[in-house]
């Protein structure tokens, strides 16, 4: 989880030089409209369809012509989305928009970016490269980096990472009495401490030993001090969520109480939420980044303020 924005500058327009227009794909309404209030923009209007053969149709109700244009589309489930997302934006590039952005609170196909084995594709690599090559610039929500220092090593247009951590810092002080912050493995130590201290709370990491996509094995460190507390984990992306599974059982072994267990990307594959629900945790919330049942935890405030900097409002 990246705590930092990122990104290279491009000439800005001074504040106010020009309309802006922001659509929202299916689901992203209330970030559009906090963006659109952020920025004194107008809502725009998106057609989206799908013909019989599988085809995407997209169209721009509003006229975009001398404007900033932005779309807010998160990338779960991306196989679906990528297409008519940079179908969009070309659009409006055609249409007369100045400048186009992308807001993907979910940034997917960050995974992949090496070869593992022999004759893999990059996909991070190609995704960045088709984005790049149609948008001006792009807003996300901590995406997955491992071999990467930021973003700037993926994508080639102006980018800002808008970090989840102090709004589960906020959440957790608000709503968690004596909560101890828990990372599920040695990656997530840097950005666990950060939430830890805003939240004025602390934390340890359990050690994880990964066998296979759904063979998690988890150890818990020394926690005679924590007793009293309430255990919290916390991970950027909850998928299988059989990290989690084995964080919340090996608490519950060691004497904890049950976990609280919070995500910043709810992706939940097939019946992974309801196996987390039926592995003890004590509540699951996300961020909304990805539209779920857990969400608890909004990130659009940030997300239109990445959006207003970028663009130079």
């Amino acid at each position: 989880m990246s705590g930092a924005a990122t990104g290279r500058e491009r000439e800005r327009p001074p504040p106010g030089a020009r309309r802006a227009v922001v659509f929202a794909f299916p689901g992203h309404e209330m970030a559009m409209q906090r963006i659109a209030v952020r920025i004194g923009a107008d809502a725009g209007a998106l057609v989206l369809h799908r013909f019989p053969d599988g085809e995407a149709y997209v169209r721009l109700d509003t006229p975009v012509e001398g404007c900033e244009a932005v779309f807010v589309c998160t990338l779960d489930h991306p196989d679906v989305k990528i297409l008519p997302l940079l179908f969009a934006v070309d659009a409006a590039k055609g249409l007369g928009a100045i400048r186009v952005g992308i807001v993907a609170p979910y940034l997917a196909y960050m995974r992949q970016d090496t070869r593992f084995r022999p004759g893999e594709a990059i996909t991070s690599a190609t995704v960045g490269k088709l984005v790049s090559g149609v948008a001006d610039w792009l807003v996300t929500v901590d995406p997955h980096l491992h071999r990467h220092a930021s973003l700037d090593a993926v994508y080639s247009i102006p980018s800002a990472v808008v970090p989840a951590a102090p709004a589960i810092s906020a959440w957790v002080a608000a709503n968690v009495a004596k909560p101890l912050l828990v990372g599920p493995d040695g990656e997530s130590a840097q950005w666990v401490a950060q939430v830890a201290a805003a939240a004025n709370a602390p934390w340890i990491v359990l050690e994880k030993s990964r066998r296979g996509d759904r063979d998690v094995e988890v150890s818990v460190p020394q926690i005679e001090d924590y007793r009293d507390r309430t255990p919290v984990v916390v991970d950027d992306i909850v998928s299988t969520a059989h990290t989690m599974i084995a964080a919340v059982g090996r608490l519950r072994e060691a004497g904890l109480a049950a976990a609280i267990c919070i995500g910043v990307h709810a992706l939940f594959a097939a019946n992974a939420y309801e196996e987390l629900k039926a592995a003890g945790a004590a509540r699951i919330v996300t961020c909304d980044t990805v539209s779920h049942a857990s969400n608890g935890i909004d990130v659009n405030a940030a997300i239109a303020e990445a959006v207003a900097r970028l663009i130079g409002v």
